[in-house]
């Protein structure tokens, strides 16, 4: 049980005996204890309003001073990054020519020997000769130009058809059988056998020919081995060498068959296709073998002189290249590192939008409990000034006409010497009246605690 002699006791028995409404200072209680408590969450919000404050402004400093370092960072490994890019980027082109260059080395294989290039090569240059020296035959003989170098001249042009007929051989029938050997073999096959053919009918006129040469040859050797023995029958012991009449007309008769014999060989059929056989196929062997050997020589030229150092230097530029860009990796792993740890270390920080939002949820929290502290204060002023009016009320209507005189000129007095001073403040501090010490009753109520001691000495 609550002691007998709390304030709010004593307040409620005097209301009771004095037959006031309970309600108003029950009214007037709980607004004031409403004002306290607010009062106390005034002040909780605003110290945590100035902590959030002060813990916002301390974040935004560090926010500030840790992006600034993060920025430092990641201009450097933008720069380290650009760098390595554009490295990279001349990489992929010098690895991209790579293997470019290697794919060419590779498709320029030839199908001969290096050996085999330089015999075919060989073999043209000796038909080229040959073929020269029939061509200078022929233009200073057979054509009568007599000029030495006017002839070479005819002659070289003459031999140069080997060189004619060689892009046409590629072009018509080596090159076609490289790309599509099935399709392009039958046609290569007949031209190699029409070739075969033609060189071993060309090699046995030229049998038949040099026999015939060979023949007359002998038989012009017989005729000067009979010529030298009839001079050698003469009387050795005559003073002047003299040939009788006969001997005469067998030597002549012997030159005759010489002549004859000269003549019948360069008149021979196979003479003629000898030199026209020997010319074309000198010719078209010149231009098979030169078709061969040039792209074998070019092949391996391409291969050995020109891919070959190309691809040296590209993999010399490719190390270098990998030497630049092995330090930039380092470091911009180093960045990379330090910028990780500042972006960590800045997103450990609290975060400025929730604080802006936690300042936002306090102020309006504040801003409510000042509105409603308004609304207890108001509510307490106006059930303290009720209550008030309560027990005034009660006390009039138990006070005599006289005792009723009396207090109207004490609250008439009152009402002028309170014109004169400065009205005491109603309100504390804290939001809440003062008070009696003894009964918790308004100081601004004095007049009606005199009538009320009045009374109790009058009875």
């Amino acid at each position: 049980m609550e002691p007998t002699n709390n304030p709010d006791f004593q307040h409620g028995y005097t209301s009771g005996v004095e037959g006031v409404n309970r309600e108003t200072y029950e009214g007037y209680l709980s607004s004031q204890i409403n004002t306290d408590w607010l009062s106390e969450r005034i002040q909780e919000k605003r110290t945590e309003l100035a902590n959030t404050e002060c813990k916002l402004s301390e974040t935004t400093e560090a926010n500030r001073t840790a992006f600034a370092d993060l920025q430092a960072h990641t201009v450097q490994v933008e720069r380290l990054a650009k760098q390595i890019s554009q490295r990279e980027a001349d990489r992929q082109v010098l690895e991209a020519d790579r293997d470019q260059l290697r794919e060419r080395r590779t498709k320029a294989s030839p199908d001969y020997s290096l050996l085999a290039g330089l015999l075919f090569l060989i073999a043209g240059i000796s038909f080229l000769a040959g073929d020269l020296i029939i061509s200078h035959e022929i233009v200073a003989y057979a054509l009568n130009i007599r000029n030495t170098n006017e002839a070479w001249a005819f002659a070289v042009g003459l031999a140069m058809v080997s060189i004619l007929l060689k892009p046409a051989y590629d072009r018509l029938i080596e090159q076609p059988y490289k790309e599509d050997p099935v399709k392009n073999g039958r046609k290569y096959g007949r031209f190699k056998m029409a070739l075969a053919v033609f060189s071993v009918l060309t090699l046995a006129v030229l049998g038949w020919f040099r026999y015939e040469a060979y023949r007359t040859d002998q038989l012009k050797s017989a005729i000067n081995k009979s010529v030298r023995q009839l001079q050698l029958n003469t009387d050795p012991t005559a003073a002047t060498q003299t040939l009788s009449s006969s001997t005469l007309n067998q030597i002549e008769k012997q030159l005759n068959e010489s002549s004859e014999l000269n003549l019948a060989l360069v008149n021979s059929p196979w003479a003629l296709l000898s030199f026209v056989l020997s010319g074309i196929l000198f010719a078209l062997a010149g231009a098979v073998c030169l078709g061969i050997a040039l792209p074998v020589l070019s092949a391996f030229w391409f291969r050995w002189l020109q891919a070959d150092i190309k691809l040296w230097k590209l993999r010399r530029r490719l190390k270098r290249l990998d030497k630049e860009i092995a330090p930039l990796e380092t470091q911009l792993a180093d960045q990379l590192t330090q910028q990780n740890v500042l972006q960590h270390n800045l997103d450990l920080l609290p975060n400025l939008a929730e604080l802006k939002e936690e300042r936002q949820s306090i102020l309006a929290d504040l801003n409510e409990f000042l509105a409603e502290l308004k609304l207890a204060q108001t509510d307490s002023r106006i059930s303290n000034f009720n209550d008030g009016y309560g027990q005034g009320e009660a006390t009039r209507t138990g006070l005599s006409d006289e005792e009723q005189r009396q207090l109207r000129k004490e609250m008439l007095s009152l009402h002028n010497n309170g014109r004169k001073r400065v009205d005491e403040p109603r309100i504390t501090g804290n939001g809440t009246p003062p008070t009696n010490g003894t009964n918790g009753k308004p100081q601004g109520l004095r007049p009606y605690q005199t009538v009320r001691k009045f009374l109790s000495d009058e009875l």
